[in-house]
């Protein structure tokens, strides 16, 4: 999934990779058939499939908790970076062009990291 993160017309996008999930892991092994709930949301492509985030959502506003997809703030986030940590930056995988780029970034601890 690619975050838009700038205005209009301005190419900068984040691609959230995977997701470690904390609830509604009912609908998602509805959604996608996995052999365990950790890889459920290990990838962009399960993430999506997981969490049922199709095309139709493009252009969807992720800042707005009325729309059909938001980003929403976890109210445990510094217990969970704690637990979870440090923060990783690294290079990029699976890219041919720009790769040495440090523009990875994930916790160390989380499971999920794809």
């Amino acid at each position: 999934m690619n975050v838009v993160c700038c205005p209009k017309g301005v190419a900068e996008a984040v691609l959230i990779r995977a997701v470690e999930p904390e609830f509604g892991l009912e609908v998602m092994e509805q959604n996608r058939k996995a052999r365990s709930a950790l890889e459920l949301t290990n990838g962009p492509g399960k993430l999506c499939q997981a969490m049922d985030i199709e095309r139709v959502l493009d252009g969807a506003d992720l800042c707005d908790n009325n729309s059909v997809l938001f980003v929403a703030e976890n109210p445990r986030v510094k217990e969970f970076r704690r637990q979870r940590g440090p923060m990783v930056t690294g290079k990029r995988i699976g890219l041919t062009k720009a790769a040495e780029l440090l523009l990875r970034f994930y916790l160390d601890g989380s499971k999920s990291v794809s």
